[in-house]
């Protein structure tokens, strides 16, 4: 029933085509090449780290994998960045939407009548039903709209690099505080054992007090001991709930839910006994934080078009079609077919130079954007060579420490012979034993702070990013 479009309606439509062909303003963003160094000092070679995305597995501990699959679904952390992220995808798909026309349906049944007095006669009452369409769409001449979707892409993509950089910070807390536990309950089993020992040691010394055998010193001495010993019991034991209390909240649980599936002592998660030479620092690329710095540059780029757009004229097309009539019997009919179709521009000409002053800042963010992303880069080189010094070292210190414990045990074992022999003081066992046990306790808490330092070199790598849910991209229409 509607009638053919006309070719002037024809020749304005292909106008329009044309404009669209438009070009874009505004620097185009090319990723900035950073000065990175082939390999780090000392660093292990690339084998060791091939499987960043699951490091935790190289402990080869069923509970730490049990822990970080409860985290990844379960933390608040994570369930706060995947909301984020969809908030950021349903902007990115609303601003695709800009490049569109927008259509609005309407519909109108009127009663009307003019006032007689006004025009001096009476035409009585008049009902007009009308419906139709009215549609509008900016033709991105010069690309601002484009612009625009780019930094919305950029701003979405930086998104869901600080949603895997927050996975990449929980895994690593959640390893670092399940090693911390276990190592504190192993610093608890020794201070137990040398209690043992210790009380039996100060039983021997008082039945030898009622024979007359020692003195009363001897036994203070031996009482001392067992006391100072036992003091350090009722810190660990605080220590160890704490920590619990800790993971519980990681896993998105009450502080005490995980205390029965924890609280039984189990060995410190150890890494593998040794990783070869030659990581190269091309691997600091895949940290997330670099790379939610590096689209914060770009989407800063993309403002600049945004604004620079503002410089120049925005040209619309507007069009209207519909049916107008008094007569319902004939509102079907091809003569209530009313339709018009034409451009439209507007062009701030006059602003006091506020565009420019807009185009200004633009470059200014998009400049504290690049400084930023090669602050990150620098950064985060600092912070893998510092892991790999305190990984080495640490290494290096449990060793020495292991020496130590083996040393101090057998000059415990000699004191006592030797005591009870008579040939040295009672306070040389005593002295013997309090050095074999803070041996005993700075092994467990070296142990302890090797795995933590590899955990803390896994993190810093970037190990562990992958987000299945973020990986989904939006849905742009270009």
């Amino acid at each position: 029933m509607f009638l053919t479009i006309n070719r002037k309606l024809l020749a304005l439509s292909l106008c329009s085509s044309l404009l669209v062909t438009g070009c874009t303003v505004g620097p185009d963003y090319k990723k900035p090449q950073a000065n990175m160094p082939e390999a780090f000092h000392a660093s292990p070679s690339a084998e060791s780290f091939a499987d960043l995305a699951h490091w935790w597995k190289t402990f080869n501990d069923p509970m730490l994998d049990e822990l970080i699959d409860q985290a990844i679904t379960s933390n608040l952390d994570m369930q706060l960045a995947q909301a984020r992220i969809r908030q950021a995808r349903a902007q990115l798909i609303a601003a695709g939407a800009s490049l569109k026309p927008t259509v609005n349906a309407t519909a109108a049944d009127t009663l009307s009548r003019n006032s007689e007095n006004a025009n001096g006669v009476s035409t009585g009452s008049r009902n007009l039903m009308q419906a139709g369409f009215d549609a509008n769409w900016e033709i991105d001449v010069f690309g601002g709209n484009r612009r625009s979707i780019e930094a919305s892409q950029a701003s979405y993509d930086s998104i869901v690099e600080q949603s895997r950089n927050t996975l990449v910070t929980l895994l690593a807390e959640v390893a670092t505080n399940y090693i911390q536990l276990r190592g504190y309950q192993y610093e608890l089993s020794l201070v137990n054992a040398n209690v043992v020992s210790q009380q039996d040691t100060l039983d021997i010394q008082e039945s030898r007090l009622k024979a007359g055998i020692t003195t009363d010193l001897t036994v203070a001495q031996a009482q001392a001991l067992v006391q100072t010993t036992r003091a350090q019991i009722p810190t660990l034991q605080a220590k160890i709930k704490q920590t619990i209390h800790r993971l519980g909240v990681l896993l998105g649980q009450s502080p005490a839910s995980l205390m029965s599936q924890l609280e039984t002592i189990k060995p410190i998660p150890l890494g593998p006994p040794s990783i070869p030479t030659g990581v190269p620092a091309q691997l600091l690329r895949r940290r997330p934080d670099i790379r939610a710095a590096e689209r914060s540059l770009a989407g800063a780029t993309a403002q600049i078009g945004v604004q620079t757009a503002e410089l120049y004229p925005k040209f619309t097309l507007n069009g209207t079609i519909g049916l107008s009539s008094t007569q319902l019997a004939n509102f079907a009919d091809n003569r209530s077919l009313f339709y018009s179709l034409g451009p439209g521009v507007s062009w701030r000409l006059f602003d006091g130079n506020q565009i420019k002053a807009n185009i200004q800042t633009a470059e200014a963010q998009r400049d504290q954007a690049a400084i930023n992303y090669q602050q990150s880069l620098l950064t985060a080189m600092e912070e893998v060579e510092n892991a790999l010094v305190f990984y080495d070292r640490e290494q290096t210190r449990r060793d020495m420490l292991g020496k130590s414990v083996d040393a101090n045990q057998r000059a415990a074992d000699h004191a006592i012979k030797l005591n009870d022999a008579g040939l040295v003081d009672f306070i040389n066992v005593l002295t013997a034993k309090q050095s074999l046990n803070q041996a005993q306790s700075a092994l467990a808490r070296s142990q302890t702070a090797v795995s933590a330092d590899l955990v803390y070199l896994y993190k810093v790598l970037g190990g562990g990013w992958e987000l299945p849910q973020a990986s989904e991209e939006a849905t742009m229409v270009k």
